[in-house]
């Protein structure tokens, strides 16, 4: 592809993928073209890099479509200095664009493979203030707590643990159900430590390995 063909295919995506699901945050937008996709995407499916789909990335698990991506960034909010956690780093795309936006981001990879993989294409593009640790994030990570969590997975339950990571004023999207019944959600904690969820859309995406489940009766 050449340079034209590739700067039209981006152009084209924004306008008529993202601009179309309600994503009209002009920093978000801006980033979009800053942030190289198909940098980040396999080279195998480099030619899809701005197509309307999800993007294997083995294992069964795939890089979200690009509306999704922009759609999240935009309900996270993320702001300069935040403390950012992600879970599921993929390829490293959405944790390139969280870090665009000033953000300490701290992302965890299940896989040691793609992490390393993740990784490299952070530090090939420069994102200092993105660092991936390998480990099973499926009910929290660490003891930190953050601004902002973003889980890139879907969750049949949300842990009450990610709520717990979250500091005053934090955030958690996640996408929550079981397919074809899952809803992106978005949790805010206020500066009294009390939680609030707001459902968005439905969507439908791999579970995180390992994924909380909840309690199920066996007859």
């Amino acid at each position: 592809m050449s340079t034209f063909d590739v700067e039209r295919a981006r152009f084209n995506m924004v306008e008529q993928q993202i601009r179309t699901w309600e994503v009209l945050d002009t920093d978000v937008l801006e980033l979009l073209f800053t942030v190289k996709r198909e940098e980040f995407v396999p080279a195998a499916y480099r030619s899809l890099a701005f197509a309307d789909l999800e993007i294997p990335l083995g294992d069964g698990q795939s890089m979200w479509s690009p509306k999704l991506e922009a759609r999240a960034l935009q309900e996270l909010a993320v702001r300069p200095g935040e403390r950012v956690l992600e879970i599921g780093t993929g390829s490293g795309y959405f944790t390139a664009l969280l870090a665009a936006r000033g953000a300490q981001v701290t992302s965890v990879e299940i896989h040691p493979g793609r992490a390393a993989a993740a990784r490299a294409n952070l530090v090939r593009r420069g994102f200092e203030n993105a660092r991936v640790e390998v480990g099973d994030g499926s009910r929290g990570f660490g003891r930190d707590t953050y601004d902002a969590i973003a889980l890139t997975g879907s969750t049949p339950i949300l842990p009450e643990a990610f709520i717990l990571q979250l500091a005053p004023g934090g955030r958690v999207f996640a996408i929550v159900g079981d397919a074809p019944a899952m809803t992106a959600r978005l949790v805010r904690k206020d500066a009294a430590g009390t939680a609030s969820a707001t459902d968005l859309f439905e969507t439908v995406v791999a579970p995180l390995v390992n994924a909380a489940q909840p309690a199920r009766f066996v007859f």
